[in-house]
């Protein structure tokens, strides 16, 4: 009896402890449950780097044209051969300076030089003919007044020497042309500038009107950019243009120069000459790109970036006590900053001067979503480090 009374008594203080157990788990389970529900109600704020936001404000808006084209010499010329020879010598290469005038070679001048010496006995020959013409007319005179020739004697004689005559000019003209062909010979630089090319090697036989060389001057340089018909009505000249060059790190001034009163056939396109200012690094034939300012003025303006047109109309999202709110906007024209940076878009309803716009980077965001400003990388490492530093000072005191 006493035994049984012992397990009984054993066996309700285990079941008595197994039901405190369970109340504890279920108790424990309870609150994570409670406490992953509370989480979940809570809302979630976007953190947002600097960045990531824009400010609708007053600025200058520069309304531009988008141009390509390569630039090019003003002032170039080509060298040709005048004259059908050798080329004996040639004395510049790709890359020399040459001035006006300057001799660059010549051609082999042996042919000319007898063409000359021919021309010019020919001419003798001539003069010879007309003073004997000249004395025979001076002789019939006389004759004719003393009645021992006739008078168309005389006239023959006088004809004899004004075909003698135009003879001798015939034959001047002849050595003339002699003498230039021989002066020909010698290739001089028409312009100033650098030799961009070199043609032809000595020792070879060039015909007439052959390429020799080309020379460009650097000194005044433009572009050459073609427009639709409908862009070139709102250019003018003197209208500023920033271009990138390939090659050259700094932003190129250009001005419209000319506009050609002609369109190209076949494309329609009308080419716009712009001056290009004096830049060291600038070559002919280097390509460009860039726009032409054609209005400024100063207005409420955005980044291009911050505009979204995934529904009916545009919108931009703007961050207002911490919350994204849609805000419908309506648009004017479009350009850039005055330093051609990043595109901007006129805004003439919808958003006021100092609101604060989330960027396309972004993504899509919901209207209503808490936002939080995140310190920049930069600030968070050094209040990182001036944590740190304070920490290792207290540890040293």
């Amino acid at each position: 009896m006493k035994r049984s009374l012992k397990w009984g008594i054993g066996l309700l203080v285990v079941l008595l402890l197994a039901a405190a157990v369970g109340r504890g788990l279920l108790a424990r389970k309870a609150a994570g449950a409670a406490a992953a529900a509370a989480a979940s109600a809570a809302p979630v704020a976007l953190d947002l780097a600097p960045e990531d936001l824009a400010t609708a404000s007053r600025r200058e808006l520069v309304r531009s044209l988008e141009i390509t084209g390569a630039i090019k010499a003003v002032n170039s010329a080509v060298v040709k051969a005048k004259v059908a020879a050798e080329l004996q010598q040639l004395n510049v290469r790709e890359g020399d300076r040459v001035v006006a005038g300057q001799v660059l070679g010549r051609l082999d001048a042996t042919e000319y030089e007898w063409k000359l010496r021919q021309a010019r006995e020919q001419s003798a020959q001539a003069q010879a003919q007309l003073d004997i013409a000249e004395r025979a007319l001076e002789n019939n005179r006389a004759l004719v007044n003393q009645g021992f020739i006739s008078k168309n004697a005389l006239d023959t004689s006088v004809s004899n020497a004004a075909a003698a005559r135009a003879a001798l000019q015939a034959a001047n003209a002849a050595a003339e042309l002699a003498r230039k062909s021989q002066n020909d010979t010698v290739l001089r630089a028409p312009i100033a500038g650098w030799v961009s090319q070199r043609l032809v090697q000595p020792g070879e036989r060039v015909a007439i009107d052959a390429r020799i060389v080309e020379i460009v001057d650097l000194s005044r340089l433009e572009i050459e950019a073609a427009l639709a018909p409908e862009d070139v009505g709102a250019v003018r000249i003197g209208a500023e243009a920033r271009l990138q060059v390939d090659g050259i790190a700094a932003p190129v001034t250009a001005r419209v120069a000319r506009i050609n009163p002609a369109t190209q056939a076949g494309t329609r396109a009308v080419m716009v000459y712009l001056g290009v200012d004096p830049q060291p690094g600038l070559r002919q034939g280097l390509f460009a790109q860039g726009r032409i300012a054609l209005e400024r003025k100063t207005t409420l303006a955005v980044p291009a970036a911050v505009l979204r047109v995934d529904q009916a109309r545009p919108y931009a999202l703007a961050v207002i006590d911490g919350k994204v709110v849609q805000r419908l906007v309506s648009l004017g024209a479009r350009g850039s900053s005055p330093d051609g940076g990043e595109a901007l878009v006129e805004v003439t309803e919808g958003l006021a001067d100092g609101d604060r716009l989330l960027r396309g980077t972004v993504g899509g965001v919901r209207e209503g979503t808490l936002v939080r400003l995140t310190a920049p990388a930069g600030g968070a490492t050094a209040a990182a480090a001036t944590a740190s530093g304070s920490a290792n000072a207290a540890a040293a005191r």
